[in-house]
């Protein structure tokens, strides 16, 4: 397994953040498909260009073990599944019968992990994110010491083998989630295994995960990173405490990725701020802002400077 999903490389032309697609650019193609990958990196059709340094993921299992590519619990939103099935866990659901859905009328089924592996170049860095073990209870956040034994152990089949999957590509990897059990199950797994831990409503407690697994990476939402016009907006999480994230981290040794980013406005302000990577719903975000090449002496606007954009709640 490579080191480390989330360094820029030749794509960027235009600044020294990483472009990180959000299930391959879920915005404007449909989320975890081989559709959305294959336009996300510029494979499987001649006129496309690679657009993302790096693609992100989430995996669960299914019924049979299989690890497929899926974000959500259960089957409705996702797929044709009927009436009957559409509140079924993907993990209650056998593989077989899961691959003869449509996900979001593309004509694809539901993929699994390898599949996409297999479709992706090796140049382009992969990041992971552990969704749920197959089950009900999953436990977001830092757990005690005796919780994160018992979730630890719930997590280890599913991250085995999942990284035994991931072992055998070349890709640079990283390995992210909301729960520590999972954090905690892969590096026991792997001590070398480069991981993120997923920030969500208490920047101190994100930290201290960090540290216990000396997690390469940071995943911070937007409205986290302090010292930018986005901070303690209305997002998913908040309002935090007037910590700079991006600061510690750095002095931590730790790269920060932002999430979700959906404007160019967003893009820049982070940018800004010195986080290292956008997880973005869409790309090119990065072609206008602070570091772009010098152009023209700007237009002094006639009205008031535009906000930045806050969408309804998306599931992470």
């Amino acid at each position: 397994m490579a080191q480390l999903a989330g360094q820029a490389t030749t794509t960027e032309t235009e600044t020294d953040v990483s472009l990180i697609a959000h299930r391959g650019f879920a915005g404007v193609y449909p989320e975890n498909t081989r559709a959305a990958f294959g336009r996300a990196v510029g494979v499987g059709d001649a006129t496309l260009t690679p657009q993302a340094d790096v693609v992100e993921l989430d995996v669960m299992p299914t019924a049979t073990g299989e690890v497929v590519v899926f974000h959500d619990t259960d089957l409705g939103r996702l797929t044709d599944a009927p009436t009957t099935l559409a509140d079924r866990k993907v993990w209650e659901t056998p593989y077989e019968t899961l691959r003869g859905f449509e996900v979001l009328g593309t004509g694809e089924s539901v993929p699994l992990l390898s599949e996409i592996l297999d479709l992706i170049p090796a140049s382009v860095g992969v990041n992971v994110e552990f969704k749920n073990p197959g089950v009900d209870d999953v436990r977001y956040g830092p757990l005690d010491a005796a919780d994160l034994d018992a979730r630890r152990e719930v997590w280890e089949p599913f991250v085995d083998r999942t990284l035994s999957s991931l072992a055998d590509y070349p890709h640079e990897m990283l390995v992210s989630s909301f729960h520590e059990g999972a954090l905690a199950a892969a590096r026991e797994f792997d001590e070398s295994v480069p991981l993120a831990s997923v920030f969500w409503d208490d920047i101190e407690a994100g930290l201290r995960t960090a540290r216990r697994y000396d997690c390469e990476v940071v995943h911070v939402p937007w409205n986290m990173v302090h010292g930018t016009e986005l901070f303690n907006a209305e997002y998913l999480a908040g309002p935090f405490d007037p910590i700079d994230v991006v600061e510690i981290a750095h002095e931590e040794g730790r790269r920060v990725n932002a999430w979700t980013v959906e404007s160019w406005y967003q893009a820049d302000q982070l940018r800004q701020a010195g986080v290292d990577g956008l997880i973005a719903d869409y790309p090119n975000l990065l072609h206008y802002g602070s570091k772009r090449p010098e152009a023209a002496e700007p237009v002094e606007p006639t009205s008031a400077k535009g906000s930045p954009n806050t969408p309804d709640a998306p599931s992470r």
